[in-house]
């Protein structure tokens, strides 16, 4: 698995935007490994024990499950995106594959509501091009840090 992990300055701004990225293989076990990941994001950004983290982490397992199911041919896999500035913590999915995600419903059978799951958890959710081939899917939170006490 790759990771990096930047701080960089927006020199239009005071805040500081927050990135941390891993690429996972096209491997089921791989989504507890990715829900890992973002918690200690999370831990090291000082947002591990907001009330929101748990919704986070349900959103990263949803995202990349559907990846997986969806969107990574055989031999390929998933890069998993968080970043954190100016009170909105995002979290993106990007795949190779095709197809536009959409929301299921109860008709779906066993499966189909992660996007369901994850339109009722984040605040805002949605599908965008990437520069390669498939897509990113993505979702954002609205965290205000806790103050220091």
């Amino acid at each position: 698995m790759n990771e990096t992990i930047s701080t960089r300055r927006n020199p239009s701004s005071r805040d500081i935007a927050l990135r941390r990225e891993r690429f996972y293989p096209r491997d089921r076990r791989t989504v507890p490994a990715a829900r890992r990941f973002a918690r200690d994001a999370l831990d090291d950004w000082g947002l591990g024990a907001h009330e929101r983290s748990a919704d986070v982490a349900l959103c990263v397992s949803e995202l990349a499950t559907n990846a997986l199911r969806h969107g990574v041919p055989p031999g390929r896999g998933y890069q998993l995106h968080l970043a954190y500035g100016k009170g909105v913590l995002r979290v993106e999915v990007h795949d190779s594959g095709g197809g536009v995600p959409r929301v299921g419903g109860a008709g779906d059978g066993e499966g189909g509501r992660g996007l369901l799951l994850v339109a009722a958890c984040a605040d805002r959710w949605g599908v965008g091009e990437r520069g390669a081939p498939g897509k990113a899917v993505w979702c954002e939170f609205d965290v205000v840090p806790p103050v220091p006490g």
